[in-house]
């Protein structure tokens, strides 16, 4: 029975792989309790998934659907940004600006002093 049925469902989901993944999603719902759209006739659930899929009492595209969204671990909303305030240049008239940058000042003798003051490291077979 379940031969005939997969061919049947060729039709309507022509890749065989994307088939069992519907058919295989459709069966988990239906042990999880979902009403079957077909007579079950002693048959098992991926049975009644296909002989579903054939009789096209479910839409191929809402099985996928389903399936990806059951799948999803991370659903993303799109949500507006919140307005923020508008940035004031208030602190400039406070401070002129060398108060508010301070750098080390360092002349190129007393930099060249510096290197030469460097000791080199002492080579180490070990490594």
């Amino acid at each position: 029975m379940a031969r005939v049925t997969v061919e049947d469902c060729i039709d309507k989901v022509p890749n065989r792989f994307e088939l069992v993944l519907l058919a295989a999603h459709r069966a988990r719902q239906i042990s999880q309790g979902e009403m079957i759209t077909v007579d079950r006739d002693n048959d098992k659930n991926p049975v009644v998934a296909l002989r579903e899929i054939a009789d096209e009492t479910l839409s191929p595209d809402d099985l996928k659907e389903d399936l990806i969204h059951s799948l999803q671990k991370h659903v993303e909303v799109d949500e507006p940004e919140p307005d923020l305030p508008a940035i004031t240049d208030e602190s400039d008239d406070q401070f002129s600006p060398e108060e508010q940058i301070t750098f080390d000042r360092m002349s190129e003798e007393e930099l060249l002093a510096g290197i030469e003051g460097l000791v080199a490291p002492e080579k180490n077979d070990d490594y």
